[in-house]
C-alpha cells in the first residue's frame, strides 16, 4: 500500500470557472492528472486531496465533480479548502459520497498502517495580510485539530504512520513555529501535506521541520502529477 498526495484540482464541471485562464499550464489540467494518476496508484493505494477540489458552490455541483475521480483507482481521502463552498454538513456529504471517498472533520480515518488526520486549516500570524478577522479562524482551527488528534489517540497502535492532511500552508517559508506545527509535533505526526500555494512564489515541495516531512501539493506546483509520501 503506498500514499499519494495531490491539491487544488479545482474542477469546474458544473460552474463557469476555466482555469486556463491562470495560464497555458493548466489548459486541459485535469486530464494530465487522470493520466498521471491512473499510471501510479493502484487500487489498494491511498490518495491524498488536500482541498479546492470543485469550485462549485452547492453540494450538487460539487458531488458532479467528485464523481469524475470515482473510476481513478484507490481510496480517496479529502479535506476542505478555502473555496471548497460546496462541503456542507459533514453527515449529509458523507451520505451522498460514493464508496471509499473519506472526508476528514475535526476527525481521522485508519487505512491499513496509516492514519491520516486533517483539517482545513487558515492562514498564520506570520503572513503579511494577516488580520484580526483570521486569528479567531486559526485560533478555530487549531482547536478543530485537537479534535482530530483525540481521535488519532483511540486508534494509533504501535508502527502506524501519522499523516496530516491540511489545506492552507501551516507555515511560511522561514519554517517559523506555529500553532500548527505545534500540535503535529506534539502528536507525533510523522507527514504533513498540504496545498493552495499557486504561481511564482517560492515554497520547496518538501522540507523537514523538527523531524517531520512537509510536502507541499498543489497540481500546478506539481505539474500536474500525484507525489508519492508514503
Amino acid at each position: 500500500m503506498k500514499v499519494y498526495a495531490i491539491s487544488d484540482l479545482h474542477l469546474s464541471g458544473m460552474a463557469d470557472k476555466p482555469m486556463n485562464v491562470f495560464g497555458p499550464d493548466w489548459e486541459g489540467h485535469f486530464e494530465k492528472i487522470k493520466r498521471d494518476w491512473q499510471e501510479k496508484v493502484a487500487e489498494e493505494d491511498i490518495v491524498l486531496i488536500g482541498g479546492d477540489t470543485s469550485w462549485g458552490m452547492k453540494l450538487e455541483e460539487g458531488m458532479f465533480d467528485l464523481n469524475s475521480l470515482v473510476d481513478l483507482p484507490g481510496e480517496k481521502v479529502f479535506v476542505r479548502g478555502n473555496h471548497d463552498y460546496w462541503w456542507s454538513a459533514i453527515t449529509r456529504l458523507r451520505d451522498k459520497a460514493p464508496p471509499r471517498f473519506h472526508f476528514l472533520q475535526n476527525d481521522c480515518v485508519k487505512l491499513g498502517k496509516f492514519i491520516i488526520a486533517g483539517s482545513r486549516g487558515w492562514i498564520s500570524p506570520g503572513s503579511a495580510d494577516f488580520t484580526e478577522h483570521d486569528m479567531a479562524l486559526y485560533l478555530r482551527e487549531a482547536e478543530r485539530f485537537k479534535l482530530a488528534f483525540r481521535q488519532v489517540k483511540k486508534v494509533r497502535e504501535e508502527g502506524d504512520t501519522l499523516i496530516v492532511l491540511i489545506h492552507f500552508p501551516p507555515m511560511g517559508v522561514k519554517k517559523e513555529d506555529t500553532l500548527f506545527t505545534e500540535l503535529f509535533e506534539e502528536n507525533g505526526a510523522d507527514k504533513v501535506v498540504f496545498g493552495h500555494l499557486h504561481g511564482a512564489g517560492y515554497f520547496p515541495l518538501r522540507c523537514e521541520k523538527a523531524g517531520i516531512e512537509y510536502f507541499l501539493t498543489s497540481c500546478d506546483k506539481t505539474k500536474f502529477s500525484l507525489t508519492e509520501i508514503a
